[in-house]
């Protein structure tokens, strides 16, 4: 693992740092970008046993890996740890890219860089694209990068997309400007809570706009206690928004769809965190902690991949620990009979048969 380790990578990434700026993202070694190009392999791979998945949703997210290394940095939640960042094709599991980054790094520096790597990835028979994520993908660049078709080092055309807003002053008073005529309900009906949606009438003034490009969608929701009561910060309503090209979608259909990334990504992550070793980083230098969780989401990706190819329909959700207790830890014992050698495994006859039939599939070509 030390040999993905690069001190050198670490020296540059803090000399090229802005003056002020305490946060950084090393460039990747050598053996770290081979991992990296060795899973894009496995993706393309699986596209192409999988020629039926036209449409592809790439969901991005950051989470944070606790640790008391001495040399883990804080989060901003307070605890030391890391936060890499991981884009995740939503409609098969898979994970397309992955960054790894100090617990420093604020979840909304550089995150074209991933989600780039991440249409790169998709294999040549997706036709479709879309893309999800919350308040850190709100960056210029990449708002920028998803709104143009001609977009460099990505898929020409359109790629729909969702977006967390970041609530500024001008958004925040524009949403409150809404007139109570237009808030209407979403989603289905909460116990304790009012949740309504509308359409919010604003144009950023950010730099980083750009002028030549469609103006974007803003849908603003609305939070309230039925009893008129105060949320745990005093407030008597709760303001979010996305952002978003989706122009055709109703409002409530924009939200509802733009929050089922929970289901894929953030899965994704308890997954790799707590099945897979990727929650228990191993070393204190970077780049093998760096290829430790890269190795979690290859072995991440060939479990997907087996089943969607090679294993029943009702193990399409299964997670690791429930793969190990059905196929991987069957106890079995070599026999030889008639100068032959065999399998006997402890198992069903609906398991051996299930057993056979995926071996088949993964040597079909």
């Amino acid at each position: 693992m030390y040999a993905f380790h690069e001190e050198e990578k670490i020296t540059e990434a803090e000399q090229r740092r802005l003056p002020g700026e305490i946060a950084y993202i090393p460039e990747e070694t050598v053996p770290l970008a081979g991992l990296g190009q060795v899973n894009r392999d496995l993706v393309q791979r699986f596209g192409e046993r999988r020629p039926e998945q036209r449409i592809a949703m790439v969901d991005q997210d950051a989470t944070i890996i606790e640790s008391r290394k001495r040399e883990a940095k804080a989060t901003y939640e307070g605890e030391r740890g890391y936060q890499p960042m991981l884009a995740v094709w939503a409609e098969t599991g898979l994970v397309l890219a992955d960054q790894f980054r100090d617990g420093n790094v604020p979840a909304q520096m550089k995150p074209l860089e991933v989600a780039q790597g991440a249409f790169a990835a998709l294999p040549k028979t997706v036709g479709e694209y879309y893309f999800r994520g919350d308040s850190a993908c709100h960056e210029g660049g990449l708002v920028n990068w998803l709104r143009n078709e001609q977009r460099p080092g990505g898929p020409p055309g359109r790629i729909g997309f969702a977006i967390s807003a970041r609530l500024s002053e001008a958004l925040q008073a524009a949403i409150q400007a809404v007139a109570e005529a237009e808030w209407g309900p979403y989603g289905k009906p909460h116990p304790q809570e009012i949740r309504e949606c509308a359409e919010v009438a604003f144009v950023p003034r950010e730099k980083t706009e750009k002028k030549d490009l469609q103006p974007l969608r803003y849908v603003a929701i609305r939070i309230r206690k039925k009893q008129g009561e105060r949320f745990e910060d005093g407030s008597r309503v709760r303001h979010f928004a996305v952002l978003s090209n989706l122009w055709e979608w109703k409002a409530p259909r924009l939200i509802e769809w733009h929050r089922e990334k929970a289901g894929s990504v953030e899965m994704v992550h308890d997954v790799l965190k707590n099945d897979l070793g990727a929650g228990v980083l191993p070393s204190k230098y970077f780049g093998a902690n760096a290829a430790w969780l890269r190795l979690a989401v290859m072995a991440h990706n060939v479990l997907t991949a087996l089943k969607w190819i090679a294993l029943p329909a009702e193990l399409l959700t299964a997670r690791p620990k429930r793969l190990r207790f059905l196929i991987f830890n069957t106890p079995g014992r070599l026999v030889r009979h008639a100068r032959r050698l065999l399998l006997r495994l402890a198992a069903a006859a609906e398991g051996i048969a299930a057993y056979r039939e995926g071996l088949q599939l993964l040597a079909a070509t």
